[in-house]
């Protein structure tokens, strides 16, 4: 039986992350380097290209480690595709297709543009606590966040015991 559910968050995910992406570099214009707009003042919109992953981590600033970093991520996006599949519980169904949603917007991002578009900051005056990130960066966190929590915090009913009335 398909993860309907999974699929449709997925699905849903994907295109909110590059309708999101499309409206800020296209319409807002916010789609070069130091192009920004604050919006309260504690969140703006500000254009950074992502060539790593997070944290700044395994910057991709050449064409082999782009491409390196585009097949690493298609093969973990990949992995979460069969785990959808195989999962059977709707919560972790939805929260796996957010997973798989964000990394593919991402993925996209990276074969067209060589980076991934960030823009959402948040920000507490001048101090900037959390990195700048996207709809997909903010769905694959609460994705992970879902799966850890029902794995650490949910447990399956015990089987009852039945005795066999040959013992």
């Amino acid at each position: 039986m398909l993860p309907v559910r999974g699929i449709v968050a997925a699905i849903a995910l994907f295109a909110a992350d590059q309708l999101s992406k499309w409206a800020i570099t296209g319409p807002l214009g916010i789609d070069h380097l130091g192009a920004a707009r604050e919006i309260t003042g504690f969140f703006a919109l500000r254009f950074v290209p992502n060539v790593g992953v997070s944290l700044g981590l395994l910057s991709a600033d050449s064409d082999a480690s782009r491409w390196a970093l585009v097949a690493m991520t298609a093969v973990i996006a990949a992995g979460v595709a069969v785990w959808m599949m195989r999962e059977r519980n709707p919560a972790d169904q939805v929260a796996l297709g957010l997973v798989l949603g964000g990394a593919l917007g991402n993925i996209l991002d990276r074969i067209r543009f060589g980076f991934v578009v960030d823009f959402a900051d948040l920000h507490i005056g001048d101090w900037r606590p959390f990195l700048v990130f996207n709809v997909a960066d903010a769905a694959i966190t609460v994705g992970v966040l879902v799966l850890l929590v029902r794995a650490l915090l949910t447990r399956d009913k015990p089987q009852p015991i039945v005795e066999s009335p040959h013992a």
